[in-house]
């Protein structure tokens, strides 16, 4: 695929996209857009299709900035671009779209699930995995490496986390894939623009497929009241520090997020590394060179996450009115962070569009660090890319790209759909 890697995600020479559109990402990132917003200060009202408005935020600095003022920017007015009733956030918020204190107390109740040193005890499982789904892919020789590597990880460790049998994780992924790529045709027949969906408007996404998982969910509940055990989930319905618990409809959206979110965007950043891998071999063949060298490994999975920025933006609503940058920000405008342009801005990365498997320091914004949502999953999606990489360069003697590749429709998740590629063994 010549020059495949130049630009990844960005086939688009447009500086003007229309970032509300679902179809803004559907050539890879719109980094030319990107670019022109950065320079005219990293703060700029944009224009949305049908909507009211947001200010784009595009500047790394910016981004981390406002990220750690959770008193100006609330999130528990929606997370993504649209625009929803009361009654809509009420009905499909999970604490994603929650401010302090309900946000830190139900974040108390699972943190230590998902804390460096607890997902460190995944690693031996995450590496047979990992392991047995290479082989099997070798075995084929040319597949699609989204499907059979990319997708099967981390759903098949959701299993592990959530505690649910492994004979239900394909449907479940296949409906949290209809919820979070709604706007998506391949995933779902209730494509959000496409389609008239008021009759599902206060469920997550807007999506009938949350019906099925809600009662998935609820049946967990019952078992789980009638004294069995779910992994995390267990926790989540634990007391918080103020002696308030989730209701039933916050756990059942809490679950819909953990299957969703728990899943693409590491399935993504897997995809994207595989395409890095395909496209520009001497990275291969220096992580080939360095598998024995912790901290080298430890800071190439963090360079392609960074490259590949899966979610490409959070949004919040302005609390009140306030001025930043010179620009005059009014009390419920929506402020959108553009994550995959941060991750790609030259005053934060020296030259962000080349993959430096050694970047020091590397403060990519993929995670929302900095910020009190910072994802929750962020060490165990570390540890998944990290043990990916190791392993295809312990099996895999080479990886070509054999066809295009497909986007996700989507405006708020970035990632290869489908990745054609041949792999040999080593």
């Amino acid at each position: 695929m010549s020059n495949a890697w130049q630009y990844p995600f960005s086939q688009s020479e447009d500086s003007n996209v229309d970032l509300s559109s679902l179809d803004a990402f559907n050539q890879g990132a719109p980094y030319k857009t990107f670019e022109r917003m950065r320079g005219e200060g990293g703060v700029t009202w944009t224009e949305e299709t049908g909507g009211r408005g947001f200010w784009s935020v595009t500047s790394h600095e910016h981004i981390m900035k406002l990220n750690r003022q959770p008193d100006l920017l609330s999130s528990a007015k929606g997370i993504r671009i649209e625009d929803q009733s009361e009654e809509e956030y009420e009905a499909r918020k999970t604490f994603q779209e929650t401010d302090a204190p309900q946000h830190t107390y139900f974040r108390m109740l699972v943190n230590k699930a998902f804390s460096r040193n607890s997902v460190a005890q995944f690693e031996d499982q995450i590496r047979e995995i990992t392991g047995s789904l290479i082989d099997k892919a070798l075995e084929k020789g040319e597949f699609d490496a989204t499907e059979m590597i990319a997708r099967q990880l981390p759903m098949r460790m959701l299993g592990q986390i959530i505690g649910v049998p492994e004979e239900d994780l394909g449907w479940l992924v296949e409906k949290g894939d209809a919820l979070i790529s709604n706007s998506d045709p391949d995933y779902t027949d209730f494509v959000v623009d496409k389609v008239d969906t008021e009759e599902y408007r206060l469920l997550p996404f807007r999506s009938p497929a949350a019906v099925e998982l809600f009662d998935y969910a609820n049946d967990l509940l019952n078992r789980m009241e009638a004294g069995e055990s779910f992994g995390v989930l267990n926790l989540v319905l634990g007391e918080t520090k103020g002696g308030t618990k989730m209701t039933h409809d916050e756990f059942r959206n809490f679950f819909c997020l953990l299957v969703a979110a728990g899943n693409d965007t590491t399935r993504y950043s897997i995809a994207a590394s595989i395409h890095a891998l395909a496209n520009q071999p001497h990275l291969f063949q220096q992580i080939k060179d360095n598998l024995d060298n912790e901290e080298f490994m430890i800071s190439a999975a963090d360079e392609m996450i960074r490259w590949a920025s899966p979610t490409t933006h959070f949004r919040r609503t302005a609390t009140k009115d306030f001025e930043y940058e010179g620009k005059q920000i009014k009390e419920g405008d929506k402020i959108v962070l553009w994550f995959a342009s941060g991750n790609r801005d030259p005053e934060a990365f020296d030259e962000p569009f080349t993959l430096n498997l050694e970047r020091k320091p590397n403060r990519f914004v993929s995670f929302g660090q900095g910020g009190p949502h910072v994802c929750l999953g962020m060490w165990l999606a570390k540890l998944e890319v990290r043990i990916v990489l190791e392993e295809l360069a312990r099996r895999v003697a080479t990886i070509e790209q054999t066809k295009n590749h497909d986007y996700l429709r989507s405006n708020f998740i970035l990632g290869l759909k489908r990745l054609p590629v041949r792999m040999t063994a080593v």
